[in-house]
């Protein structure tokens, strides 16, 4: 199912280039920082459930459990970042938790697709 990695991919690029010419440039890169974190654990989960749900779906928990363990310290790492780099919190945090809550929800309705057997709505 590539339909929902395109759908992740393009609105969070189309959405942070919309905010960028609609006068959020001044809040770049945190707005770009703070939506690739989440899309990139968002995709990169949503891809490692799909093959190994192909393949093998009694394993799916535990590809969810390490996905979520590696998505903790991924963050961690990511949070200590935010001073390291200069990046200034509020913006970071606001398009963060914005994208991840938007991108994971996004994962769910996928994902419970997947498990109910379910084809994308679109191709």
């Amino acid at each position: 199912m590539v339909w929902p990695l395109t759908l992740m991919i393009g609105g969070s690029l189309m959405s942070w280039a919309g905010l960028t010419l609609a006068g959020g440039s001044e809040f770049n890169p945190e707005l770009a920082i703070g939506m690739a974190a989440p899309l990139t654990s968002a995709s990169a989960t949503w891809l490692a459930v799909e093959r190994t749900h192909a393949s093998s779906p009694a394993k799916v928990t535990g590809i969810l459990v390490a996905g979520f363990i590696a998505k903790m310290v991924f963050f961690a790492v990511l949070v200590g970042l935010v001073g390291a780099l200069g990046l200034r919190p509020r913006p970071f945090v606001v398009s963060f938790a914005v994208y991840f809550i938007a991108l994971h929800v996004v994962e769910a309705f996928y994902l419970r697709r997947l498990f109910a057997g379910a084809e994308p709505l679109a191709r």
